[in-house]
């Protein structure tokens, strides 16, 4: 069922169940205006929905009700019973057509026009209407307060704090139980999925904030004879629902400007050899941690000119200071209270009017609007909504003392300066750097910030939609997944920052907004042109990271496989359930080794992902990205010191390298599945199943649940032979208590038998 649907269906019922008591009281007592407008409410808001919902029906019953009862509120008629009965029977019927909605059958409609005749003032009086209970379909969804939410994610990140204080206590141990550590990894990945978990019940398609687009549209063109026409993108864009709320009315003002003062009449746009009909792009998008609301028209774009005129002629600004300013600051005087670019205020909008409320709404809410104007072609408006209460992997890095997060998703790599691979030039008062042949504009942080001069240690090469350039900081300090709140207005005017973040240390930070820091550094990005003919027959090599391995060998790997390269203390390395295993953040990932860590307390780790898994392998130093030849001279058999995950030796700058192999890395690690089968535990009461059978099982690759939730179906079902089996769909493995068998027709597997346990699982899966 459609999203909107549901969810008119839900308010519907929710409201049904208090609105009949609500009119037999106003019965009582007429001259209760606020139980009138209550009711009068709720009728116009259905009649609302079944607008743009195709509801004709119900649209028809509630348009009746609601005429009687602004009839009753401007004094024109006087409730009786009949009046009361006929609207109650209004009610029952909409109930009834709700339901009937929901359950996806249909209602014979021969009786709806007799209860809408029977709100006539001279209608003959009908029986008393009797309230008869209606069946409802089980519904699978309910209604939560959003602050019940945020306080479910903060409990959650005490959670979090609390974890990694257990981790930290069990890496300053001497001794660590190996079952300690599993249970902690468990206990990780809980607490990572249910705080996502509780994000993604705050998140809601951004088609809530369009469906209703395309009426507005219609009924505010028609009024001002014009044609328009709407096209909505990105509809599937996901928003935390109460930023949607809070978009609703600037949208809605951005767009009946854009429709009145934007488009022209069919009239001007023939003279001025456009199409009769105008264009109206109403889009959104996601980019790193923002959504980017858009809304572009094809009409006559802003008369600056007109804008400047009107802002000297009200005396907001001198004309010396009109003068001095850019063409950006001289299109941004629409957002001044009260300047309009007419002379005249239309009664559906007023581009000016109004818009230094809807700047101040957005910035509220930490968000910002970016203008671009093309004079006789339309202009463009972007709304950028920070993503209030989602979970962002984020890069933490350091300058001077203080510390910054930067959104993963925008960063191309993290290189440091040194040698000639890597440099950077000072080209008269702006700085360049170049990174392995490449030059990209600098923006060095400290010096922005004011927290220090100097050229900076390391380099954060950002993408940003313009073009890509590098960030100078100081330190990369961490990696972290990190819940992203929008800062107040006076930081985010700054424009260099996308949100505020409280990490597990507990101590407030900033995330950087890579493209804002572009645009206060006066970045400029030229278009590359590339020429088709220089790139003929060019083959482009495969990036790798060549590094010194542990045991002194110079290795390389593809760069793809590698997400990052951190520093990670010793004391986080430890040989625990059958493999080597490092503790960083909320997880327990693998690690590879192919030599000794010796002596150190600090390593550098290669943290590799498929996509689907991750991994880490420790080295000795980074040393530079290269690109490898097309020939390689494959291993012939398992090289001893790569233990078997050397794919070959290339020749980079005249020296053997040894490739990893990292398909061989990861087929060592075992295979964890997206979608898990689940394993239906039918536990006793005893916890046994809990606390000894749901561990083993998942280890194997199961998910093992003690109950189903909406819609799921369990692959196997697992039931002890003294219980009773409850009634099941999914096939049943019987658990004894005793290592012998009754009879040689008993079916049930031993409950300490694994090898034999995890077969009969496999075995029922397969039937």
């Amino acid at each position: 069922m459609d999203d909107l649907l549901e969810e008119f269906i839900a308010e519907t019922r929710e409201t049904l169940e208090a609105i009949s008591g609500e009119i037999v009281a106003w019965e009582s007592d007429p001259a209760d205006r606020a139980r009138l407008d209550s009711i009068f409410r709720f009728v116009h808001t259905v009649k609302g929905s079944c607008g743009f919902l195709d509801l004709p029906r119900l649209g028809r019953l509630s348009h009746a009700a609601e005429d009687v009862l602004a009839a009753v509120r401007d004094g024109s008629r006087v409730p009786d019973t009949a009046m009361v009965n006929a609207v109650l029977a209004i009610i029952d019927r909409i109930s009834e057509l709700v339901e009937a909605i929901d359950a996806g059958v249909s209602l014979d409609d021969t009786s709806e026009s007799l209860l809408i005749a029977a709100l006539a003032p001279d209608a003959k009086p009908q029986v008393p209407v009797s309230s008869v209970p209606q069946s409802r379909a089980v519904s699978r969804s309910v209604r939560l307060n959003v602050d019940l939410l945020d306080h479910m994610m903060s409990g959650m990140s005490e959670m979090v704090l609390a974890r990694n204080e257990l981790a930290r206590r069990l890496r300053d141990s001497d001794s660590v139980d190996p079952q300690v550590e599993a249970a902690l990894e468990r206990l990780s990945l809980t607490v990572a999925d249910m705080r996502d978990t509780v994000t993604r019940t705050r998140m809601q398609k951004v088609d809530a904030l369009f469906s209703a687009l395309p009426r507005m549209v219609r009924d505010t063109s028609a009024e001002l004879g014009k044609a328009v026409h709407l096209v909505i993108e990105g509809a599937d864009v996901e928003l935390d629902r109460e930023m949607i709320e809070l978009m609703r009315d600037p949208l809605v003002h951005i767009i009946r400007n854009a429709i009145d003062h934007g488009i022209e009449v069919p009239a001007l746009r023939r003279a001025a050899g456009k199409s009769e009909t105008g264009r109206l792009v109403v889009s959104a998008r996601q980019s790193g941690n923002q959504i980017l609301i858009e809304i572009a028209d094809d009409g006559r774009g802003v008369d600056v000119a007109g804008i400047v005129a009107k802002a000297e002629q009200l005396k907001l600004h001198s004309a010396a200071e009109l003068a001095a300013m850019s063409d950006a600051a001289k299109l941004e005087l629409i957002f001044a209270a009260g300047l309009s670019s007419r002379d005249e205020v239309s009664a559906i909008s007023g581009r000016g009017v109004g818009m230094d409320v809807v700047r101040s709404n957005i910035e509220q809410i930490g968000g910002r609007i970016v203008l671009t104007n093309d004079p006789g072609n339309g202009l463009r408006i972007v709304v950028h909504v920070p993503l209030t209460l989602s979970i962002l992997s984020t890069i933490v890095i350091g300058v001077g003392t203080q510390r910054f997060a930067i959104a993963r998703q925008s960063i191309e790599e993290i290189v440091t300066v040194r040698g000639d691979q890597v440099r950077i030039e000072t080209i008269g008062d702006a700085s360049a750097a170049t990174v392995r042949g490449r030059r990209m504009p600098m923006v060095s942080l400290a010096p922005l910030f004011g927290l220090g001069s100097g050229p900076p240690p390391t380099l954060v090469i950002v993408s940003t939609r313009e073009g890509g350039y590098a960030l100078g900081v100081d330190s990369v300090l961490d990696t972290e997944e990190l819940v992203v709140k929008p800062a107040s207005p006076a930081v985010m005017a700054t424009g260099v920052y996308a949100g505020k973040t409280l990490p597990d240390n507990g101590l407030p930070m900033l995330l950087l907004d890579a493209s804002g820091i572009a645009a206060v550094a006066g970045l400029r990005f030229a278009p590359v042109v590339v020429h088709a003919a220089a790139e003929e027959n060019v083959v482009p090599g495969i990036p790798a990271l060549l590094f010194d391995d542990l045991d002194g060998q110079r290795r390389a790997i593809a760069l793809a496989v590698i997400d990052r390269v951190e520093a990670v203390p010793v004391e986080a390395i430890r040989w625990s359930a059958g493999a080597m295993r490092l503790s960083i953040g909320d997880a327990l990932i693998p690690l590879y080794s192919v030599g000794e860590l010796g002596n150190r307390t600090e390593v550098s780790v290669l943290r590799l992902t498929d996509g689907d898994g991750e991994m880490a392998y420790a080295i000795a130093d980074a040393i530079e990205i290269v690109e490898l030849p097309s020939e390689i001279a494959p291993a012939r058999q398992a090289v001893s010191g790569g233990g078997g995950a050397i794919a070959g030796v290339v020749l980079i700058a005249g020296e053997p390298v040894e490739l990893v192999d990292p398909h061989a890395l990861f087929a060592g690690q075992p295979m964890k599945l997206a979608a898990p089968p689940v394993c239906l535990l039918q536990v006793d009461g005893s916890g046994w199943m809990e606390t000894f059978l749901k561990p083993a099982l998942e280890a194997s690759g199961y998910r093992c649940v003690t109950a189903l939730a909406a819609g799921e179906t369990a692959a196997v079902t697992l039931a002890m032979e003294d219980a009773p089996v409850r009634e099941t769909v999914a096939p049943v493995v019987i658990l004894r208590r005793f290592r012998n068998v009754d009879g040689e027709d008993d079916g049930s597997i031993y409950r300490y038998d694994r090898p034999a346990l995890i077969a009969a699982i496999a075995a029922r899966r397969a039937q």
